[in-house]
């Protein structure tokens, strides 16, 4: 069986495709995994690592763009369709599984033009446009919040969750802070941004430190910054004379996530899923510039559940971010009480679901073709 799983761009799109690509394996070590993706995303240096071969077609996005680059954009969409027939003519894929991100429109689509037997999966409360389209045409979607299955046909629409990778769930604390030479008896603050880091976050916590001056040999960090503010983060730990772990990418993220007993991050749906089945306390800074807002909406429904605490872009400063921390450190028994809500809204069975689904369409195309 061939199976091809679209999408990319950022680790929110594509880990979850990952997830799905583990699960087919760990049922049929046979299957056949392809991904497609773009040779600027993250996919192009995350898939190759992992072992998995990958396409690459020619496509951006448009949101949040200048009208110049969104024209380049409708040009590289267009030619993004001609790539997707040349892959889909060249590996004969048995599924195509979108899981988000501008990559997968034009293979998704191509795909179901095709008659191949297509997925997606819509990981936001609030759906993206290229799941919204792709929604009339695909014959199975499967959605991570209730909030979001009115924006798709009723019939072939399922709640799934979002996928995570099993190994997440495996993290162990001792290897792990040996691994990022943090002490294992300090309060841990692990920080990241995202794939490619948060600016903004980054340069909010170098503030706090400031105000967490007190508090140097009880708390240490574990913080991802990205590439580019890398070496000034990590300088400015060492000037306050913080104790903790700087790196621009962390691939460990079970150990990460491990070490953790407080996470500082963005709202994306794939980081929620993880901190919800893993039951950590969080401090979400949602992107302001996410479309349609969706990443507001997702921390906010943790915040109204009592899994996490919210500050808003706008609002963050390293005085509120190094209270919330302080607050966090000096309160086990909230922190319990976050740690329970966080996983009464965890989905860890959701790969398992979405592959089920993908196989039963299978089946039933299978069964179609014979019947005619």
């Amino acid at each position: 069986m061939k199976v091809m799983i679209a999408g990319g761009g950022t680790g929110g799109h594509l880990f979850p495709g990952l997830a799905l690509a583990e699960e087919f394996k760990r049922r049929d070590a046979g299957t056949e995994i392809v991904f497609v993706g773009t040779e600027q995303g993250i996919e192009a240096k995350i898939i190759p690592r992992e072992g998995y071969p990958i396409r690459f077609l020619r496509a951006e996005g448009f949101v949040g763009r200048s009208f110049m680059k969104k024209m380049t954009a409708a040009v590289k969409t267009a030619a993004s369709l001609l790539d997707a027939g040349k892959i889909l003519r060249a590996v004969l894929p048995d599924i195509v599984i979108g899981v988000g991100g501008y990559a997968s429109g034009a293979l998704v689509l191509t795909a179901s033009f095709r008659s191949v037997p297509t997925l997606i999966h819509e990981q936001n409360s609030v759906p993206g446009a290229t799941n919204r389209i792709l929604g009339r045409f695909v014959d199975r979607v499967c959605v991570t919040y209730q909030e979001s299955m009115s924006a798709f046909p009723m019939e072939k629409t399922f709640l799934t969750g979002n996928p995570i990778r099993l190994k997440i769930m495996k993290g162990d604390r001792d290897s792990a802070c040996r691994l990022f030479s943090l002490d294992k008896n300090l309060f841990t603050v692990f920080i990241f941004g995202g794939s490619s880091g948060a600016g903004s976050i980054n340069r909010t916590m170098v503030n706090a430190l400031n105000h967490l001056k007190d508090l140097r040999e009880q708390i240490q960090f574990l913080h991802q910054t990205g590439d580019k503010d890398f070496q000034d983060i990590r300088d400015a730990y060492r000037k306050a004379g913080v104790k903790g772990t700087v790196a621009p990418f962390i691939y460990q993220m079970a150990e990460a996530y491990a070490a953790a007993d407080v996470v500082i991050s963005r709202a994306g749906a794939t980081t929620l899923a993880e901190l919800t089945a893993l039951g950590k306390p969080a401090i979400l800074v949602p992107y302001p510039h996410a479309a349609g807002r969706h990443q507001e909406f997702n921390a906010m429904k943790l915040r109204d559940m009592g899994a996490a605490q919210v500050v808003f872009d706008h609002e963050m400063s390293g005085e509120v971010m190094a209270r919330q921390i302080r607050e966090l450190y000096g309160d086990a028994q909230g922190r319990r009480e976050m740690q329970r809500a966080s996983r009464g809204l965890g989905t860890p069975e959701a790969c398992s679901k979405i592959v089920d689904i993908a196989m039963n369409l299978l089946k039933n195309t299978v069964a179609g073709r014979k019947r005619t």
